[in-house]
């Protein structure tokens, strides 16, 4: 039987922008090491690959080069995808068991998927020895999660202009970095970039997983629970969060850009 494929752009409602996101439909359970090669076939920063539970849906992320903990952008991919293909009445939250990160529920907002993810509380933080220095920049504070760091800037011009030597980055003690900056644009709160090269992606495009650090930390620096977030890579990101204790809402739109099968 044909397995159903779509590529989705994440966080935009603009296609070839945001975040674009493989998603395979499976009836069952699928050998790891094909989902390890899907996925580098894929070439894109996550797949995700789903899986009816009973009322529930198995999910699970691969980059090209290895599985994650947690993808924000390709549970939202994962979402739209159900309820394009009307695996799911478009009226029923998806419901995604998850290996690491329990529970995950995306729901209908409007013409927005409203993501419910556990917030990722970070203290502050002595920079990592090289960071500064593979990331190029001036870092004016530093905080961690323990798996991911925030390296908060002067500025969202030095945000937009930051050019990491991914080389050096590798050799800093860090799973993934957010550079941010207060937002120089009244439509947003704060401006981000995300890097990763240890996990075989330099640059995130939109990055749910990472704002579930970034809206906490932005949430008590400036005294909100709701904030509009801007991630200005190249291809560009919007998103709303609100922060609700220990969890956040991740709110954005999705497009589908293409469909196929697999043999």
């Amino acid at each position: 039987m044909a397995i159903p494929l779509l590529g989705v752009d994440a966080f935009t409602s603009t296609a070839f922008r945001g975040n674009p996101a493989a998603v395979c439909l499976l009836d069952e359970r699928a050998d790891d090491a094909w989902m390890q090669s899907l996925a580098a076939e894929m070439n894109l920063s996550e797949t995700a690959f789903v899986v009816p539970d009973g009322e529930y849906f198995e999910l699970r992320w691969f980059t090209p080069t290895t599985e994650v903990e947690l993808c924000g952008h390709a549970t939202l991919a994962s979402a739209h995808a159900l309820w394009e293909l009307e695996r799911l009445p478009a009226d029923q939250p998806a419901v995604f068991v998850t290996r690491w990160k329990g529970t995950l529920t995306a729901a209908r907002v409007g013409a927005s998927i409203a993501l419910d993810f556990p917030a990722a509380i970070s203290a502050l933080c002595d920079p990592p020895d090289g960071l500064a220095s593979a990331l190029g920049v001036e870092v004016v504070t530093t905080a961690s999660n323990g798996l991911n760091h925030i390296a908060e800037l002067h500025d969202a011009d030095a945000v937009r202009s930051a050019a990491p030597d991914f080389g050096a980055l590798l050799d800093v003690d860090v799973e993934g970095v957010s550079i941010t900056a207060a937002s120089d644009d009244p439509a947003f709160d704060y401006v981000n970039r995300y890097f990763t090269p240890r996990y075989g992606i330099d640059e995130d495009p939109a990055t749910g997983a990472a704002h579930t650090a970034l809206a906490p930390y932005w949430a008590e620096k400036l005294d909100k629970s709701e904030l509009r977030a801007l991630q200005v890579s190249r291809r560009s990101g919007e998103l709303r969060v609100e922060v609700h204790g220990d969890r956040v809402t991740l709110i954005g739109d999705a497009v589908t850009v293409w469909r196929g099968e697999l043999a």
